[in-house]
């Protein structure tokens, strides 16, 4: 499976945008069909473990996730976050970096992997492009946590 890449500017200062970003039960508010639940107690650091519920009534699956690399950005130096996905149905790895800006603000750099064993490879291009366009969407919704507009979309989406 390609990685996805995906690439976005805020006008919110680092620290905040991974806030929003590693807020991990606001996630599957824009993952049709999907709930977060957080397995561990917090706060979020290495060892935080969370599945991603998806499905209606008897018919779901699960993603579970768990927080392998952890280092919050500050007002002048990056962070970066990395999940290892570990389920039965979809399995791999995702990066969010949060770089703050000379300018202000930070760019945000969504990098994901996603393996799901019971496809076969001709489906990785339909994955990637339906990944991406999720993955989108949320790191939008996020950034923009309901005061509208924080999150500003740069150039095309690459991966």
């Amino acid at each position: 499976m390609p990685v996805i890449r995906i690439l976005r500017r805020t006008s919110l200062p680092a620290p905040e945008a991974w806030r929003r970003l590693t807020d991990w039960e606001r996630h599957g508010a824009r993952v049709p069909l999907t709930r977060t639940m957080i397995t561990t107690a917090p706060p979020t650091g290495v060892g935080t473990r969370f599945t991603a519920r998806t499905g209606v009534t008897g018919v779901t699956f699960d993603d579970p996730m768990e927080v392998v690399l952890w280092h919050p950005p500050s007002d002048d130096a990056p962070g970066l976050v990395r999940l290892e996905k570990r389920g039965r149905v979809v399995r791999g790895w995702a990066e969010i970096e949060v770089r703050p800006l000379p300018t202000g603000g930070a760019e945000v750099r969504w990098r994901e992997d996603i393996r799901i064993p019971a496809l076969p490879r001709p489906l990785d291009p339909v994955v990637a492009a339906a990944g991406r366009r999720l993955f989108a969407r949320v790191i939008d919704h996020l950034l923009r946590g309901g005061n509208g507009g924080a999150a500003a979309r740069t150039g095309r989406r690459t991966g």
